[in-house]
């Protein structure tokens, strides 16, 4: 009988192929699997050398604001257009994890004047502010404590129990004086709206101390107990000042002042605050409350005060983290133009 080819001399089966019988020749073995798999950085240097400049760019403005109070005027279009609302929510949030006071002092203007319309009320403005009667206030005071503080509330803690709303009537934070609207240079009567004329910050200080970011309605008691309708940009200027912030962001639905409207490329980027007195009386009556809270902030002791456009998502860390920064921004009259952000 032959010898059988596959043995050797010993009569044992010589070397074989090991790939298993049930692997295709031409097929590679299933690699070992080993830890798990996350999203990796692609090789992409420029794309690397852009992440770390703005974070390292941010840098300074961090280590300015880090600990200190920086207070916000939340209105306008910013309120009601569902990106730019989330987009604020997580700016506060930011904010504050970074270190950051933010307090929260919003409007409801839309929300007012919608509901008024459902009510069969008629919206009426004096001078850039709402004439408010004792129909409107009761309506005012309901959609502002009890539907905008809440949903401002709501927004921001979807991203943790952070925030807390409160109004001007909440352990004396605010006491309002009637004031008047000026048009053509003279005062005119609007019946309850009011001017914040003292500022308890306790109950902010309180809610900053114990890790929150404080949402403040503005409706205010006068001294008699009257509630008044406070505009929201002047309640927050004076609530800046009562609380040592560092800046004062306003919130609203244009890119800045402009020394020359309707051309936008006269847009002010820096004014101080001897100037912007100055102008004030003539400018357009809806910028009027807005430039004069930034005036009254800055010259009651906060360093900065910038009205940026709240139609752009996230204007509000363009503003204060980017050097080049965005809208126009109030300074002490001593203070040299910087020609940065913060």
């Amino acid at each position: 009988m032959s010898p059988d080819p596959l043995k050797g001399r010993n009569g044992h089966f010589g070397p074989q192929d090991p790939t298993p019988p049930d692997v295709a020749l031409d097929e590679t073995p299933p690699r070992r699997k080993v830890g798990t798999s996350r999203v990796m950085r692609r090789n992409d240097p420029e794309g690397d050398a852009r992440k770390v400049a703005v974070l390292t760019g941010a840098l300074p403005w961090l280590k300015e604001f880090h600990g200190n109070v920086v207070v916000i005027k939340y209105g306008g279009h910013a309120m009601v257009d569902d990106e730019c609302r989330r987009a604020f929510a997580e700016d506060m949030v930011f904010l504050r994890t970074c270190g950051i006071l933010p307090v929260v002092v919003h409007g409801g203007g839309p929300q007012i004047t919608e509901m008024l319309g459902r009510l069969g009320i008629e919206s009426e403005f004096r001078g850039g502010l709402r004439v408010t009667d004792e129909q409107t206030i009761g309506v005012v005071r309901m959609v502002l404590t009890g539907q905008v503080t809440p949903e401002v509330v709501g927004l921001i803690n979807q991203h943790g129990p952070l925030a807390v709303g409160l109004s001007g009537e909440d352990g004396g934070l605010f006491t309002a004086a009637r004031t008047h609207a000026i048009v053509d240079g003279l005062p005119v009567d609007i019946g309850l709206v009011g001017d914040v004329v003292a500022v308890g910050p306790a109950p902010v200080t309180a809610l900053l101390e114990a890790g929150h970011i404080p949402v403040v309605a503005t409706v205010a008691p006068d001294p008699d107990g009257v509630v008044h309708n406070v505009n929201a940009d002047t309640a927050a200027a004076a609530l800046a000042v009562a609380l040592g912030a560092v800046k004062l962001v306003v919130l609203t639905d244009v890119e800045g002042l402009y020394a020359d409207w309707p051309d936008r490329d006269s847009l002010v980027q820096q004014i101080d605050a001897a100037e912007l007195a100055g102008i004030l009386p003539t400018l357009d009556a809806g910028m009027v409350p807005k430039m004069a809270a930034c005036l009254r902030a800055v010259e009651g002791g906060v360093n900065r005060a910038t009205v940026v456009d709240g139609r752009t998502p996230h204007a509000l860390l363009l503003e204060m983290f980017t050097t080049e920064g965005t809208g126009t921004m109030v300074v002490p009259a001593t203070t040299e133009k910087e020609g940065t952000a913060p």
